[in-house]
């Protein structure tokens, strides 16, 4: 048996933003234009009105002040209200891809390694770009991997999920190290044109290193424990996929087919389940709150990452305890807890443990227990 560590990670961040300022407009715009074309619907009350959306309104219900965007045009087009990605050819690398390798290409460099140290790539992420190929057999292509690769989706745990499942496979010994790679292109399953959430997500790709701790090269996250748990609900959803156009319904359109949630159930749900999975999960591996230094969680809501950090402390949380990156990513699926883990965690000392948790659609929950060594 072997000890699992994290010993490198990286981000690719896109280099376009939307403020909430910029996105308010956009929507409220778009907001003027429907209801100028349904007027006559909504004199009748058999159609809604848009509301407009406000910056106050955004942060009260997030905490989220920007996010990162492949491609700005679109969203803030009133006449479009999506992404504009152009189609590449089969002999392109796809675009989450090449969001995937920019990350891998930093976790390796801070680890110290290189493609020839790596045995798997596992591409978890809340939406993957095709059915086939693997996009993680595409990643592990570009980078020059030999051994093998393969996609896993658990939503916004997806991150936590492939920790654990590269950690279960470098301890046994079947592999030497394994990237997980966290491509997320939430912009292009966000509905924008929908007041309740077109706010909330923002695209990243984030990548972590897991290797034997004997091979490390300089400081690294011992993974202590990791524990993953799902209960189904349809709260979150999002009804995309391959089988649309076989229904009579199947329009291209329709609302079900982006990111869909009911908040207020999934807000009185979520965090009594996320709680108490990472109060089982520091009991079984004896871990007291007091010994606690950091807290990397999923970055979907600051309320509720409040919360979870109270509840898991027994504490408000000391300023720099449980960081926060949503005011300026926004929610990035399985990527945020991982943004935040390695913006901040090169502060910590040998021996500080910390934990990692995700938790999303599903319902989903990953938490991963780990110790810095130097």
């Amino acid at each position: 048996m072997f000890t699992p560590a994290i010993t490198g990670s990286g981000i690719f961040t896109p280099d376009q933003v939307i403020t909430n300022a910029e996105l308010v407009v956009a929507f409220n715009a778009y907001a003027d234009l429907y209801n100028a074309e349904h007027a006559d619907e909504i004199a009748a009350g058999t159609v809604a009105a848009k509301e407009h959306s406000s910056e106050e309104f955004i942060v009260k219900a997030s905490g989220i002040e920007q996010r990162y965007v492949i491609d700005k045009t679109g969203p803030l087009n009133p006449h479009i209200m999506h992404p504009l990605l152009r189609q590449r050819s089969d002999d392109e690398p796809s675009l989450m891809a090449e969001m995937a390798l920019d990350a891998a290409q930093k976790a390796l460099a801070d680890a110290g390694k290189t493609a020839a140290d790596v045995d798997a790539v596992i591409c978890a992420a809340s939406n993957i770009e095709r059915a086939y190929p693997a996009v993680a057999i595409e990643i592990q292509d570009l980078l020059g991997i030999n051994g093998f690769a393969f996609d896993m989706n658990v939503a916004c745990s997806s991150a936590t999920f492939g920790i654990q499942a590269a950690a279960d496979m470098v301890r046994s010994g079947s592999i030497r190290s394994a990237l997980v790679v966290n491509p997320e292109i939430c912009s292009a399953h966000i509905e924008w044109r929908d007041r309740d959430c077109h706010f909330i997500f923002g695209d990243v790709a984030t990548a972590v290193l897991i290797e034997r701790a004997e091979n490390a090269t300089g400081p690294y996250f011992e993974i202590k424990s990791t524990r993953c748990a799902t209960q189904f609900s349809n709260n979150i959803r999002n009804n995309n996929g391959f089988l649309r156009r076989s229904r009579p319904d199947g329009v291209a359109d329709r609302r079900d087919m982006q990111f869909m949630q009911n908040g207020r159930k999934v807000f009185k749900e979520v965090l009594p389940l996320v709680a108490d999975h990472i109060a089982g999960h520091m009991a079984d591996a004896g871990v007291e709150a007091a010994d606690l230094k950091r807290l990397w969680l999923h970055q979907a809501n600051k309320s509720m990452n409040d919360f979870i950090g109270r509840k898991v402390l027994g504490r408000v949380p000391e300023p720099g305890e449980q960081p926060n990156i949503l005011q300026d990513y926004a929610n990035t699926s399985s990527a945020g807890s991982i943004i935040t883990f390695s913006k901040y965690s090169k502060d910590l000392k040998d021996g500080d443990i910390g934990l990692i948790c995700s938790f999303g659609a599903g319902y989903s929950v990953g938490s991963v227990l780990v110790q810095r060594h130097d």
